[in-house]
């Protein structure tokens, strides 16, 4: 590690800086991408001068989780946030200088989510140096944004809490839900030929555009009625396509790659019974099933293949992750409500439009949600930032939060 000044003890704003200022970009997704080890050192350095029993963990070689616990209470909680970064084409300021200007750190990571590990960090000292009776659990992840393989391996090494905040970037919203996904490949298969073949030919291009037609009606008809109130409708959408190789050729094939965001309810990785029959004529939204998204394709394909017999098309499930959902009467919601209002802030409900590792946490048994500084509209964007207000209030709220929390002030059900 770098020799870089650690932060004051409990200073959210100095410790949010000093992360951004580390590239931390994640491997997988920009090959000779930095990754998460000297931000990772950095963070478990700071956390043990702040008082914190601290460990690095490594989730994969090079692909380092911190582990800082404190306390010792009846009841436990678990914030959690990663320390991965996307990319850095097309920013048009820094992405790792770190700058604060008109009240906004500016920065890769600043948002998403630096922001949102340093303000629960010093929100946890306050707790300790306020002596709540609580036991808190830090864990900042390697590679949430790629396969989140820091937060699968902190769940295996058998991890537990009563509940979790993520605190991923909601403009201090109390964010209880967020859409799944899954990641779908369909490869069609034509006969290459001159393209004045016709009587030969059979163009795989045409064919996965037939698909899209088939998808684009059910997509209408059938997923905008399925929905959730804090995350409108489920939907399917296309995202890449390649094929062809001349324009006097017909193509012998072509790769469609879809994207399905399903909402919970919906599973992008375990199968329910099928519905295979669908029609829109026929669709009837009173009774809705709940399809798998690879069997949605796969039935789209079957339904096309009625009216194109020589279409071959064949669909493989790349990668899927849940949605989550915890119920807004949960005792981790309510408590959350009141130590915004603790704070003189006024409490807001609302979904998450992307996909967080509160998902797997919840998946496991341990409620999570996420409530942090930033807004995720600037995440992966050219220019990013975190308002320093938000900071300061966020680490305010989640130091109520865990001092209502630790005591007999926690709301139930």
């Amino acid at each position: 590690m770098k020799h870089r000044a650690l932060p004051a003890r409990g200073d959210a704003v100095a410790l949010a800086q000093a992360l951004v200022r580390i590239d931390s970009v994640n491997p997988t997704l920009v090959p000779g991408g930095a990754g998460e080890m000297e931000a990772a050192e950095f963070l478990a350095a700071t956390l043990r001068k702040w008082g914190f029993l601290t460990g690095i963990t490594e989730a994969a070689p090079g692909r380092p989780n911190v582990v800082a616990t404190g306390g010792n209470g009846p009841r436990s909680i678990l914030l959690n946030g990663h320390l991965d970064v996307v990319g850095t084409e097309g920013m048009w300021h820094a992405p790792f200088d770190g700058e604060i200007k008109n009240g906004r750190l500016w920065g890769r990571g600043s948002a998403d989510m630096k922001a949102g590990i340093a303000a629960m960090c010093a929100a946890a000292v306050r707790s300790w140096d306020a002596g709540d009776d609580l036991r808190v659990t830090i864990a900042a992840v390697c590679d949430e944004e790629y396969e989140s393989i820091g937060t699968r391996a902190l769940l295996a090494s058998g991890i537990e809490a009563d509940a979790a905040i993520v605190t991923e970037p909601t403009r201090l919203a109390i964010a209880p839900a967020h859409r799944g996904f899954a990641w779908i490949d369909i490869e069609f298969e034509g006969v290459a030929a001159h393209g004045s073949r016709y009587d030969i030919g059979m163009d795989a291009i045409t064919h996965a555009g037939l698909l899209l037609a088939e998808l684009d009606v059910y997509n209408v008809a059938v997923l905008t009625h399925r929905t959730h109130p804090l995350l409108g409708h489920a939907s399917l959408h296309a995202s890449l396509i390649r094929g062809g190789t001349g324009m006097s050729t017909y193509p012998e094939a072509c790769v469609l790659s879809v994207e399905r965001r399903t909402i919970p309810r919906e599973s992008a990785g375990f199968k329910w019974s099928e519905w295979l029959q669908f029609s829109p004529a026929s669709f009837d939204d009173s009774d809705p099933p709940k399809p798998d998204p690879l069997a949605e394709i796969n039935a789209a394909i079957r339904r096309l293949k009625e009216r194109v017999p020589n279409l071959k098309a064949t669909a493989t499930l790349k990668t899927a992750q849940l949605p989550s959902d915890v119920p807004v009467s949960a005792p981790i919601v309510r408590a959350l409500e009141a130590a915004l209002e603790d704070e003189g802030e006024e409490p807001r409900i609302e979904g998450l439009t992307a996909w967080t590792d509160a998902a797997l946490f919840n998946a496991a048994g341990i409620p999570a949600i996420c409530f942090g500084p930033g807004d995720i509209a600037l995440a992966h964007a050219a220019e990013e930032y975190v308002p320093l207000d938000e900071i300061q209030t966020a680490t305010a709220v989640l130091a109520r939060l865990l001092h209502r929390w630790s005591g007999e002030a926690v709301i139930s059900d």
